[in-house]
């Protein structure tokens, strides 16, 4: 090895060399539109399928490495030429033609000059291209391309790994080790970005004491730019170069760093390449610093105050929290916050303090850690969770910034994820949808009437495609796991075994997550004769195929791994539980297009989501879950099986009992029967029943295409034409909500519910109106300034008003000075035990919610301080 101590090294760069009918192939490779294109793919197989799977199914490595002869070859082979010619057409059509954003929006480009930016940490594309981990990645990669197939005027801004996250094997003894191999960004499906002068880009961002330049790369997804940022550029000390060099790893001074390049050099790269997103994406809270940097840029370029530019910037911010645990959530101590910000919060022009006060949930505890979701709660008008459940999860762990807001309130709303069916849904799947489904149907994944013709789909065909998928599994693992135990120094005896690993016949159980230990992936393997009796019969054999990574530094994750490989083997199953080693996108696509049952049995309701058992949907897969995440809203009956019914426990040994023994008994007396319960044409009946089932009411429900239509409707377009109102006339809006609300806040303290009439002596009957009327005193604010509501619903036996229902109460007049009446009506559904509570919020017509931290009012008791609900007694 020659290193550049010892001799300057003069870099260059090598491309393939393509005889000119191939050129086009490049434009292909370049473009990661090929991820979720069949045809294209097999171009790239059809040079040399060895080379292909070589490479990590990476075209640019297969063009580079192929010999020239080879090449040769092909560019005189008029079929492979006319396949070219027919997929390189698809591609120019899918950049250039309109899609449904240009047809449900046809003026927001070019008139208002949409133009979203979506920021992650995290994006999984493709198997080659390392710049993810799990879950999060995969779905802002499936993002990315449904933005595509929709054609959204959207880019993403991430960072780009020089070691990309961890790569995993297994030692002899079943425990996970971990290696970072060098990627070469040259060659992958990247191009080095360029300014206007021709240079190589680069962005530069302040640490203490020095500044930082990042390179910038470029990944296309189709019609979307991916921007990608890399420190490992030379003018850059040795300690600043590594910030990129690992996907979450380091320590918390290497996370603020990384956090720090992507949200304000993410935001900075946008400025210095002409984009002005007038709505800004944050996925997860890694993101929340660009939240800061445009409010700084507001500043500096309009001379606004704090406040103003926040209103502003905040009007066109999108937050998605993926975390329903408080542990998961980025925090950095105070110190750390005033070291790395110490120049930076007086371009805000705020003191520190009140920087700080951004990700503090309690604005007011000075030794409260900083908090990246807190910090982009604060500072975005719109925010989510991304599963119905989750929004619930969600509501209930952020209320305390919202203090006194009822849970179901609190402003943080849903959009359940979706996962990209060209990306996941097996070709030989697709092959036989196309056959049966409306010609659209991939365009419009997202519509159900596209998917009622399952239901034409003959039975054999069906199954006969499944089996096919699964037999493609088994042949796979075979080879994976012959290489993973020539790799581990196992004897050839062992490795001989490998080709009567798995029965390509029998009822196949997937698992493959992050081994998290609230993902227990051990809970089927609970009760070891149960689980060895269902494993071992000859009549109805069931197998068992597991993947995923532990955190490196979660001893209790590799332990699990440790004793799922150990199971097999001290119990003679490991021709029927396999661990799979280095789940990756390549793993989980043979697993959720082959396997039968999909099983997912999470702590609840610690998973926010859970993407896979989506992909394995549809794909035909039916699923066995705990009601958690996505599955919580998706399980009917006859279409998979619930592990429980949502309950939650206090004692997690118990529960785990509990769930175990409700796991076996189902595939005792419900899967396995079913599975095995054949025609005499050898076809499980109800099983692709259910699998049909599966397929119609999941297909248009849970795919990418949805979300994003979802994301579009709901927060894109609302928060570009809310931001685009506040921004005009030289921010005259923004200007005004900063005052409007800056007054609330020095006024607020004054408002007072001073008398609340209404006869609730009586009971009142279902569905007859309970006249109210209310004094308020508002003292120096105007009836225009406020809401003042009537808020009631049922009572629970702790005197809780679960779940209540706000209406607006009518300005009547005004009493005296600073005081007014209000006259409402309720009118209750049904009878019971009932009660209402008066409360005042703001109610300015620009607001993009009435809950604004720290400002509502109800009436109070005097002692203790909590809301006067009035009781009221319902009658029949």
């Amino acid at each position: 090895m020659l290193s550049p101590k010892q001799a300057r090294i003069h870099e260059f760069q090598v491309v393939p060399s393509l005889p000119e009918p191939l050129k086009p192939l490049m434009d292909i490779a370049r473009n990661l539109w090929w991820t979720w294109t069949p045809d294209a793919v097999e171009l790239f197989v059809r040079i040399d399928r060895d080379l292909w799977h070589e490479a990590k199914h990476n075209p640019v490595i297969v063009l580079g490495s192929c010999p020239q002869s080879r090449l040769e070859a092909l560019a005189a082979d008029e079929s492979y030429l006319s396949a070219i010619g027919r997929v390189h057409e698809q591609m120019s059509l899918h950049l250039s033609h309109p899609r449904w954003f240009q047809k449900q929006y046809p003026e927001a480009e070019a008139r208002d000059n949409a133009c979203i930016a979506y920021f992650c940490a995290e994006f999984g594309l493709t198997e080659c291209l390392q710049s993810y981990s799990g879950g999060l990645g995969i779905l802002a990669g499936d993002h990315l391309k449904s933005a595509s197939d929709l054609g959204l005027p959207l880019v993403g801004i991430g960072l780009l790994y020089r070691n990309g996250y961890f790569q995993q094997y297994l030692n002899a003894d079943g425990w996970q080790q971990e290696f970072y191999p060098d990627l070469d960004f040259t060659n992958l499906p990247l191009e080095r970005v360029r300014g206007d002068d021709g240079e190589k880009l680069e962005v530069t961002v302040e640490l203490p004491g020095r500044s930082v330049n990042a390179a910038v790369w470029e990944a296309q997804v189709g019609r979307i730019r991916l921007l990608l940022m890399d420190t490992d550029v030379e003018s850059n000390e040795p300690a600043d170069r590594n910030i990129t060099s690992q996907l979450y790893g380091g320590d918390m001074e290497m996370r603020i760093k990384q956090e720090i390049v992507l949200g304000i050099g993410g935001r900075r790269l946008l400025a210095e390449l002409g984009y002005e997103p007038t709505v800004r994406h944050m996925n997860e809270g890694h993101a929340a610093f660009s939240a800061l940097e445009h409010i700084r840029m507001l500043i500096e370029k309009h001379d606004m105050t704090f406040d103003e530019a926040r209103r502003a910037g905040a009007a066109g911010n999108l937050f998605t929290t993926h975390t329903p645990v408080p542990a998961g959530i980025d925090r950095f101590p105070r110190q750390m916050i005033e070291h790395y910000l110490k120049e930076y919060h007086k371009t805000l022009r705020i003191d520190m303090e009140n920087l700080l006060a951004l990700g503090r949930e309690n604005v007011f505890n000075p030794d409260e850690s900083f908090s990246m979701a807190v910090l982009a709660l604060r500072t975005s008008d719109q925010a989510n969770g991304v599963a119905e459940l989750h929004g619930k999860v969600s509501r209930k762990m952020w209320a305390n910034i919202w203090p006194n807001v009822p849970n179901e309130e609190v402003p943080i709303g849903h959009v359940t994820n979706g996962v990209h069916g060209g990306t996941w849904i097996s070709p030989d799947m697709v092959w036989l949808l196309n056959r049966y489904l409306p010609m659209d149907w991939i365009s419009d994944r997202g519509d159900p009437r596209m998917w009622e013709a399952v239901d034409h789909i003959p039975d054999e065909e069906l199954w006969r495609v499944h089996e096919r998928r699964r037999q493609k599994l088994v042949r796979w693992m075979r080879t994976t796991h012959r290489d993973q135990l020539e790799r581990r120094g196992a004897p050839s005896e062992d490795m001989d075994k490998c080709d009567d690993l798995f029965d390509h016949r029998a009822l196949t159980i997937g698992f493959a997550r992050r081994f998290a230990t609230y993902k227990r992936a051990a809970l089927l393997f609970r009760d070891v004769e149960r689980l060895t009796k269902l494993l071992t019969d000859e009549e109805r054999p069931l197998q068992i195929v597991v993947a995923g990574k532990a955190h490196p530094a979660d001893t209790q994750g590799k332990e699990l791994i440790r004793h799922i490989v150990h199971f097999a083997r001290e119990h003679g199953m490991s021709k029927r539980v396999v661990f799979i080693e280095n789940y990756n996108i390549a793993v989980a696509r043979y697993m959720v297009q082959g396997v039968d049952v999909w099983l997912n049995n999470p702590r609840r309701p610690m998973e926010a989501s859970g993407t896979s058992g989506m992909k394995a949907a549809l794909n035909g897969v039916l699923n066995c879950s705990v009601l958690d995440g996505w599955w919580d809203e998706a399980w009917q009956k006859d279409i998979g099986w619930a592990i429980g019914r949502g309950e939650t426990y206090d004692n997690y040994d118990y529960q785990d009992q509990v769930e175990s023994e409700a796991l076996y008994n189902l595939l005792e007396k419900q899967i396995v029967p079913m599975f095995y319960d054949r025609t005499r044409a050898g076809v499980p009946k109800k099983w692709v029943q259910w699998m049909k089932r599966s397929l119609r009411e999941y297909g248009p429900r849970f795919n990418s295409n949805r979300m994003i239509r979802e994301y579009t409707e709901k927060y894109y377009m609302p928060a570009h034409e809310r931001a685009v109102r506040l921004c005009d006339e030289n921010f005259a809006g923004a200007r005004d909500l900063a005052g409007y609300i800056h007054d609330l806040r020095r006024h607020w303290h004054h408002i007072n519910i001073r008398k609340i009439d209404a006869d609730v002596s009586q009971p009142l009957g279902v569905h007859k109106p309970l006249e109210i009327n209310a004094e308020i005193e508002l003292n120096s604010l105007s009836p225009a300034d406020v809401k003042v509501q009537v808020y009631y619903g049922p009572i629970d036996g702790e005197g809780n008003i679960i779940p209540g229902t706000a209406h607006d109460m009518q300005h009547a007049e005004k009493v005296d000075d600073g005081v007014h009446r209000y006259t409402g009506k309720m009118i209750v559904p049904n009878s019971g035990r009932h009660g209402f509570a008066i409360r005042v919020i703001p109610g300015g017509a620009d607001l993009a919610s009435p809950f604004i931290p720290g400002l509502i009012t109800w009436d109070y008791e005097p002692e203790p301080a909590v809301s006067k609900v009035q009781p009221v007694t319902v009658k029949a």
